[in-house]
């Protein structure tokens, strides 16, 4: 099993012309293992097991990013997420608002003062069998967003892939 780069789904949430605007946006895709998962069940195997140094890496960006003024992550939202057992738009799943959610696809996200970013995780249903599609789209404000975004995307990339890849290989999807 493998994760592979891919376009954004047409049928998510986030909307083609939202993700055409963006400044940033990336989807994964992964075949599920486990097709009878709920959205929030994949979405927490996916980010309800995120490492420790990983962590610790959110938790110095969100200090650094709190001092000059940006809205961030609690360190126990970080540190363990609440898991419900249902959701609604303006819930926060981990550490990120809801913005959307049906039997299919969680949105979630923050909007900041130097870029907007929504996190999709949708499963789809074709020929190839069921997978989780995970799409990440930035929308920046200002230059501090571009150099941001400049710094960050390598370590999102590689951060998305792992997680999703860890997923599969503890059998949580």
């Amino acid at each position: 099993m493998h994760v592979v780069e891919c376009d954004c789904p047409s049928d998510s949430a986030l909307g083609r012309e939202i993700v055409e605007r963006a400044y940033f946006h990336d989807s994964y895709r992964a075949v599920l293992t486990r097709p009878d998962l709920g959205i929030v069940d994949v979405f927490f195997a996916l980010f309800g097991h995120t490492p420790f140094w990983m962590k610790l890496l959110l938790i110095v960006r969100n200090a650094i990013a709190g001092l000059v003024g940006l809205e961030t992550p609690t360190v126990g939202e970080i540190m363990n997420p609440a898991i419900r057992s249902e959701y609604r738009v303006g819930d926060k799943i981990g550490p990120w608002p809801v913005y959307f959610i049906a039997e299919n696809e969680v949105v979630a996200g923050r909007n900041n003062k130097h870029l907007d970013f929504r996190l999709s995780v949708l499963k789809v249903r074709d020929n190839s069998g069921t997978s989780v599609i995970v799409t990440t789209v930035c929308s920046v404000h200002n230059l501090f967003g571009k150099i941001y975004l400049f710094f960050i995307v390598p370590f999102h990339r590689a951060g998305v892939r792992a997680l999703i890849s860890n997923a599969i290989a503890a059998k949580r999807l």
